[in-house]
């Protein structure tokens, strides 16, 4: 399954770059976690903690990090937004920014 990270019009990978700026265990655990999507698939998410967020966003639990994405074909899911988990759900800011970028990108 091939993985979409958010780019902004600048060219800057803020998904990639959030989690580079992890410490190592924590970064070592989301590319883990890139790379059993990337040879698993679909079934990746059924051994990930995920939830449904609103509609087609999804997020995945990984410690305190989120990441939501939406899955876009069978082939392909878009990392839209990566955050740390600051209360008990995500927060409404965090989710409205997912949104916004999904509707900027067409997947909405």
């Amino acid at each position: 399954m091939e993985i979409f990270d958010y780019v902004t019009l600048g060219g800057k990978n803020l998904i990639i770059d959030y989690i580079d700026s992890l410490p190592a265990s924590e970064r070592l655990e989301l590319y883990d976690i890139r790379n059993e999507i990337r040879e698993s698939g679909l079934d990746a998410f059924e051994k990930l903690n995920t939830r449904q967020l609103r509609g087609k966003l999804w997020e995945i639990k990984a410690s305190q990090t989120r990441i939501m994405y939406i899955v876009i074909s069978t082939n392909g899911v878009a990392f839209l937004h990566i955050c740390k988990k600051k209360k008990g759900k995500a927060e409404k800011k965090e989710i409205e920014k997912a949104l916004s970028r999904a509707k900027r990108e067409g997947l909405m």
